[in-house]
């Protein structure tokens, strides 16, 4: 008896998914590939606060200059993030906020600063 050597291939099956399961997919909040209105108002948040805290904070002797450098940069992105905002980019909103947060913590972190806060700023509470 010969036996037949032909190979079966198998169609793949294709999982269709309909418009409203795929809408909630795209939307759920555990995304990180879109910047949402409430994930930049939560950026807005914690950079505002942090520009307030570190704008009010004792400033390094002899570096006070430095630490208002530091401080009108995180000022300017952040005021540059409200403007991309305004217009509707919330791509460049969300990446001036984050140069904002990381001129704050650059300055926290060499001690332009003092700010004790470790939810605002990459530093040691005291």
């Amino acid at each position: 008896m010969e036996k037949n050597n032909k190979t079966i291939k198998k169609k793949p099956v294709k999982k269709k998914i309909d418009k409203s399961t795929l809408k909630i997919i795209n939307s759920a909040p555990s995304r990180n590939d879109v910047v949402t209105k409430e994930k930049l108002d939560g950026y807005f948040a914690i950079t505002g606060e942090a520009l307030k805290m570190a704008s009010l904070a004792h400033k390094m002797i002899g570096k006070e200059e430095q630490a208002l450098d530091f401080l009108d940069m995180a000022s300017r992105y952040y005021e540059d993030a409200k403007y991309f905002e305004k217009k509707g980019d919330y791509v460049l909103a969300f990446a001036a906020l984050n140069y904002a947060h990381g001129w704050l913590d650059a300055g926290a972190r060499i001690k332009l600063f003092k700010v004790n806060d470790s939810r605002l700023f990459t530093v040691d509470d005291d």
